[in-house]
């Protein structure tokens, strides 16, 4: 007989009750919001607290656990809004604090709990502490990262940094001294030896807190410290090296006694508020230190998000993903897509193909022991989009461009337009603010292409908004997205929607699916590799066991049970199975 990809209340046919645990966080399915692309209130083009709110059932059906807001604080827009310049007020460009907290309680109504962006590392150059610096308020400066320069009239930048985004990571201001940003000339760095700057940061965690927040993601969280003396690096390219590599301003080992004391204020309050970090570091070892018992709840794992679709290479990231969290008792995170990176549609060969290995990946994510999270249009089988023109584009690695590493940065109006060359968008995955991944090792920094992911959402109707919003949208949507939109895929049975509803269903319908057990070997997670045919990944946990098909011609193999889901239809006769193509199937005894 063929199984069909998936079926409306295919998961209702088994018990939805499961044991509630107090670790909520470590299989939770997080949802990520890009605040600006997820719909629109009030008709100006750009999305809202208000039009997130009105979406909100959505997510309930789609059956996450969490939402994760990115920056909708007071902010210039340099770098979405990464740019805070007061980090206890909403912007109005999203609304009002009101509205925040409408949107905190709404969700909570519905059983979703809210995690919102943390942007530690740096303040927009807005931000009242930066202007007091640039105005010379005695011990102004000391809160970031200023320097004098080198060579005989200090003309030279500091140290040989690069910002993530290309150019140098230095500014000279009027005075003639320099201040560091690893991201945009308006991003400057703090100093987070600076005492003041700790008591400040913990403020603000409480009024969101208070505000009824249920955790933080935090943006750059192995940046905050530097390497003593700030070092020259040697070498260009900087960016490429992050996560590979070690570096003096990233991963430092200061940083974990910052997370330390985030995580006792977080356990301060009830209801298991949390922190994830957003973090990249040389090895998984690495990475797991943000994650011991005294420090955050969660890291990405971007080597998930970065593996080709190559099934050894699969299998070597998730078991030494696996190892290493479980070593230190925290829950492994798995993510494909998020605002900063080309869509896993595209990054898998785009199209047919592209869109069978996204609905299979999904689903062997979704299989994993640990927590998931899924960024805002994947559930739909968004692409990227490729051909915005380049008036539309706001990235800032964009408007800015790449400059050669001599020139130093002076700040200036922004009112040129450089273009960034295009690059091929199938050669793999961009770079990204946090950063979300290394960049080509031919650039100098970002290429600036990010916007592609960041189009708006389609919800319903024949055109452009698609639902959006009353007005238009602030980045351009694709004409063919109709089919792709919302209301087009519910009631699809082999829509990426429905799939994406039935696997969140059954993942917590099925007592083999979650959590891993705090401690131990891998192996006490339950899961474990089978034999398969070449180019096919089985693996099992209890009552339940996964296949994932790689290659690009169906392959026969014996059945490991019967098919509940998967990501194309399979043939089986009981026996054995004919497994489609680029696909992952879910079985149970």
């Amino acid at each position: 007989m063929t199984h069909e990809s998936t079926a409306v209340g295919l998961a209702s046919a088994y018990s939805n009750t499961t044991t509630a645990s107090g670790d909520w966080w470590r299989d939770a399915v997080i949802y990520q919001v890009y605040v600006r692309s997820f719909a629109d209130s009030d008709g100006d083009g750009i999305g809202d607290l208000r039009g997130v709110r009105s979406r909100l059932p959505h997510l309930a059906r789609l059956g996450v656990d969490a939402v994760w807001l990115t920056p909708f604080y007071v902010s210039p827009q340099a770098d979405g809004g990464y740019d805070v310049a007061d980090y206890r007020a909403v912007d109005p460009l999203f609304g009002d604090l009101a509205d925040a907290e409408d949107l905190v309680r709404a969700a909570h109504a519905l059983g979703l709990r809210v995690i919102v962006d943390v942007v530690p590392n740096h303040t927009s150059e807005q931000h009242p502490w930066f202007r007091a610096a640039l105005a010379g308020e005695p011990g102004a400066r000391e809160r970031y990262l200023f320097r004098p320069g080198r060579g005989a009239d200090g003309s030279l930048p500091p140290n040989d940094w690069e910002s993530i985004f290309g150019g140098p990571a230095w500014t000279r201001v009027a005075d003639g001294d320099w201040y560091l940003h690893l991201f945009a000339p308006e991003q400057p760095d703090l100093d987070w030896s600076r005492p003041e700057v700790a008591a400040e940061f913990d403020a603000v965690l409480r009024f969101w807190l208070d505000l009824g927040v249920d955790g933080f993601r935090i943006d750059v969280a192995h940046g905050m410290v530097k390497a003593d003396g700030l070092p020259d690096i040697g070498r260009g390219a900087q960016a490429t090296l992050i996560g590979s590599e070690p570096l003096p301003f990233f991963d430092q080992d200061g940083v974990h006694a910052i997370h330390r004391s985030w995580r006792r204020l977080l356990d301060s309050y009830e209801g298991q508020r949390i922190g994830v970090a957003e973090a990249w570091a040389p090895t998984s070892e690495r990475l797991a230190l943000y994650v011991r018992p005294d420090e955050l709840h969660q890291a990405f794992n971007f080597r998930f998000l970065t593996c080709p679709w190559d099934p050894a290479a699969m299998r070597t990231v998730i078991d030494e993903s696996l190892a290493a969290t479980t070593a230190v008792g925290a829950p492994t995170t798995w993510v494909l897509s998020n605002h900063d990176v080309v869509r896993h549609v595209t990054r898998y060969g785009d199209g047919p193909r592209g869109l069978a290995r996204a609905r299979a990946a999904a689903l062997l994510m979704l299989a994993l022991p640990g927590s998931a999270y899924l960024y805002q249009g994947e559930e739909l089988g968004l692409p990227e989009v490729l051909d915005l023109p380049p008036a539309a584009r706001q990235d800032p690695a964009f408007r800015r461009g790449p400059r050669p590493q001599t020139h130093p940065t002076v700040i200036a109006p922004r009112d040129g337009d450089p273009m960034a060359p295009e690059a091929d968008p199938c050669d793999g995955p961009r770079a990204g603010h946090g950063p979300d991944l290394p960049t080509a090792p031919e650039a100098d920094g970002q290429d600036g292409l990010r916007d592609g992911c960041r189009v708006p959402v389609p919800w319903s109707g024949t055109e452009a908004p698609y639902g959006f919003g009353p007005g238009g949208s602030w980045l351009p949507q694709p004409d063919g997205w109709a089919g792709l939109s919302v209301a087009a895929q519910t009631g699809d049975p082999h829509s990426t929607l429905e799939l994406y509803r039935a696997a969140l269903e059954l993942r917590r319908a099925l007592p083999g699916l979650g959590a891993p057990g705090a401690g131990g070997p891998p192996e006490s997670c339950g899961m474990l590799w089978r034999s398969a045919p070449e180019g096919v990944l089985l693996f099992t946990r209890p009552g339940f066991a996964c296949t994932v098909n790689t290659r690009p011609e169906p392959v026969e193999l014996p059945a490991p049970g019967r098919p509940v889901l998967s990501s194309a239809p399979v043939e089986t006769d009981g026996r054995t199975v004919r497994l489609p193509a680029d696909s992952c199937t879910w079985w149970t005894p």
